[in-house]
């Protein structure tokens, strides 16, 4: 069986990523992008589904491990009766192949070590043919070829290569597995030394660029490099997290694919990016979303793949059984074909903050955003999904509504502060509008409260960007209720939920329940701080750091009872809160809202 969640690292190199267990197991990887089928997905199945395991020969976890000083190179170590010994797993910036580097090192004494590459294609399911050539192996089965140098000799059956040896202090043996398309050649064969040296500067020198000076730096550095490892390098696109159908409830069915690029989270990533100083990841993901939002607006998704991709078919992969038999596994995302109005005033939100820091905005920019906008300006009144996916009925959620109210308000100011043309009175007359039926059908008035959709009795997590969008000011009593009641009736153990699964009858049509959601966490944090809480903000923000793993990582999920980590991971939302949190309690200027005057003239308005 796989190991709990938070017992996972990752190494990657930008391209797809790989993640390595406490003891020493590679149990998931996808080559040869975070979006191609697993050849190690024993994260999902067993050993047998494909596995890459090097530690000790007596086995076990290890003692300690860590990330080397800001880079993804990952450092195991294990202290045994015999001695001490490390593992050193990185991927290289990837060049003409993609190649994982795995170096033992002996630090004390003499210590007998195991290793036992299963190369498991299709996501477990196809064994390649493997042939051994003295302490090197190739691996091929249709599309896919990999090559073993191995600097110890190799014992290889049904599929299966592995090797006992002794490493004593101060010795070395270095494994480099290399993948290409087996209708190419071989491609050269990287040192393992070289390409460990050239990972550490890659990153070194890449952090180099981040401007953050306040408080918690540590955990910001490391959410950062998170980002920086969870963004496919060839288009610029940052998937949501490297795993699939990792469950949202132990044995449950809350299992979805989140190696694609969600929409919804661009306004916050560049937020974090541009607040961090990566100007260039932020441009980068500027273009990813310009050119994946292009088309004709009424096709918008909320999701694409890494390249922009458009299908994303969802299947269920039945030979594999799931994290702890938490069935089924899903390949693809059918929310694709949902209608979730957000993704249209998200998008526009991205690009209104993309232009306010001189990101290069142009006309061809402006022409998709008045396309998009007349798609909300016909749309707005219409039921959807919501930003959670549902697949229960479609309903007029609130926070949808106000990101049509975004959608209009970043046009106005498009035209206002930028100069850019288009038909800003009918523009604010729909601003105004869609902020006068929110107040009035989407707030409880006996409660003292937004709801999660109109004539709710349930609340929903994202109430809470109502402020941070410019919706309403901080100081209005109806935000600071309905933080008070997000707070008082969606805290589950400390930790924030998207909302209650049960609430009305059942609002998103799935059985079962799910962890507490730690953006939405974030989320709370910035809210209290938003309302003048600040010490408990503070210290609901130092619980989350308590939450990542020992290297620092986060799920999407937490479970506060029994402390597990949940859903899938690295989730790429969740340390973005971390990232905009700790820059908002810092005192840096939250860089998603919009201008003071605008919130004002937002709250002066009807309702």
């Amino acid at each position: 069986m796989a190991l709990r969640i938070e017992e996972y690292g990752m190494i990657g190199d930008l391209h797809t990523a790989a993640l390595v267990g406490s003891d020493g197991s590679i149990d998931w990887m996808c080559l040869p992008r975070f979006d191609s089928p697993a050849c190690f997905a024993a994260l999902l199945g067993d050993e047998d589904h494909g596995s890459w395991r090097l530690g000790p020969a007596a086995g076990g976890k290890c003692t300690r491990r860590r990330y080397r000083t800001d880079t993804l190179i990952l450092e195991t170590e294990w202290d045994t009766p015999e001695g001490a010994v490390r593992v050193t797993d990185a991927m290289p910036p990837r060049g003409e192949a993609a190649d994982i580097v795995r170096v033992v090192e002996g630090l004390d004494g003499a210590v007998r070590m195991s290793t036992v590459l299963r190369l498991r294609f299709g996501y477990g399911k196809v064994v390649p043919w493997v042939r051994g050539h003295g302490p090197h192996l190739s691996a091929i089965a249709g599309p896919d070829a990999a090559w073993l140098e191995a600097e110890v000799p190799l014992d290889i059956e049904d599929g299966t290569a592995s090797a006992e040896f002794t490493v004593a202090a101060g010795e070395r043996v270095a494994f480099v597995l290399t993948h290409h398309e087996s209708h190419h050649d071989r491609p050269t064969a990287v040192d393992a030394a070289e390409a460990l040296a050239d990972t550490e500067s890659f990153w070194t020198e890449w952090i180099g660029d981040l401007s953050y000076e306040g408080e918690w730096d540590e955990a910001v550095r490391r959410s950062v490099i998170t980002l920086k490892a969870l963004t496919y390098a060839p288009t610029g696109g940052i998937l949501a997290a490297a795993t699939t159908a990792l469950p949202e409830e132990l044995g449950g069915v809350r299992n979805w694919d989140y190696r694609y690029c969600w929409l919804r989270d661009a306004s916050f990533v560049l937020a974090a990016m541009l607040g961090t100083g990566f100007r260039d990841e932020a441009r980068a993901w500027r273009h990813w979303l310009l050119r994946a939002a292009a088309g004709d607006p009424a096709d918008l998704q909320i999701m694409y793949g890494l390249d922009g991709r458009h299908w994303l078919p969802e299947i269920e992969v039945d030979w594999l059984p799931g994290y702890e038999g938490s069935a089924p596994v899903r390949i693809g995302n059918a929310a694709t074909g949902q209608f979730q109005l957000d993704v249209w005033g998200e998008t526009l939100d991205a690009l209104h903050l993309a232009r306010a820091a001189d990101d290069e905005a142009d006309g061809d920019a402006w022409e998709l955003q008045k396309g998009l906008l007349a798609f909300v300006a016909e749309h707005w009144a219409d039921p959807d999904d919501s930003l959670w996916e549902v697949r229960g009925e479609r309903r007029h959620f609130v926070h949808s509504k106000v990101m049509a109210w975004v959608a209009f308000d970043r046009a106005v100011q498009a035209v206002e502060r930028f100069g850019l043309d288009g038909p800003v009175e009918e523009w604010r007359a729909l601003r105004d509008r869609v902020h006068a039926q929110v107040c009035e059908r989407g707030f409880d008035a006996d409660r003292g409260t937004f709801t999660q959709f109109y004539g709710s009795k349930g609340l929903d997590a994202a109430l809470l960007l109502l402020p941070m969008v410019g919706f309403l000011p901080w100081e209005d009593p109806r935000v600071v209720g309905t933080v008070e009641a997000v707070q008082r009736e969606l805290t589950h153990g400390g930790y924030v939920l998207r909302y209650d699964p049960e609430a009305d009858s059942g609002v998103d049509g799935l059985p079962g329940r799910e962890g507490t959601f730690l953006a939405c966490t974030f989320w709370l944090v910035d809210a209290l701080q938003g309302i003048g809480r600040e010490d408990e903000a503070r210290a609901l923000f130092e619980r989350l750091l308590k939450t990542r793993n020992d290297l620092g990582l986060l799920a999407e999920e937490y479970d506060p009872a029994t402390g597990r980590h949940l859903g899938n991971t690295p989730q790429a939302y969740s340390h973005v809160g971390l990232v905009n949190s700790a820059r908002h309690l810092s005192g840096a200027p939250p860089a998603a809202r919009p201008r003071a005057d605008a919130r004002r003239e937002a709250s002066e308005g009807k309702g």
